[in-house]
Formats: structure tokens, sequence, C-alpha cells
């Protein structure tokens, strides 16, 4: 993971944001992703122009799988 003092919003257009679709957004507590090629960044939906961490791809990828292979609980992905 990398974390830089870059605005999310520099580091990727605002139309390569989304969020996930498990996501109904009416709680505030969502985040957002953008696929920047070889990284993927994450950022807090609620802060558009703040801070994102960026992760390697495959990371990203292993961090995906162990949250759909229920590793994290069941509550991880309600």
């Amino acid at each position: 993971m990398t974390t830089t003092r870059t605005k999310a919003t520099d580091l990727a257009p605002e139309s390569a944001w989304f969020k996930s679709s498990y996501s109904s957004g009416s709680e505030g507590n969502c985040i957002e992703c953008a696929d920047l090629s070889t990284d993927v960044a994450v950022r807090d939906s609620k802060k558009k122009d703040g801070p994102a961490l960026v992760f390697p791809r495959s990371s990203w990828n292993s961090f995906s799988a162990a949250i759909r292979a229920g590793e994290f609980g069941a509550d991880a992905i309600a």
C-alpha cells in the first residue's frame, strides 16, 4: 500500500471512481475505488477531494477474494 498526500481527484478523474454494487450509500460509510491500471486507489466517498490509499492490484485482488471467501466474517459483506 502506498499513502501519499495526493488528492484522490488528482489520481483519477471523477468518472473513474465507483462504489460497490453492495453499497446502498444511505449509511454514509462508503468507499470508492478507481482502476489505475497496475494499482487500485481507494477513497472515502464523503471526502472525494481527500487523500486516497493506493494498493498494488495483486494485493487488492487477494483482499477482495478473502472477503468473498468469508475470511473476515459474514458482517464484512453485509
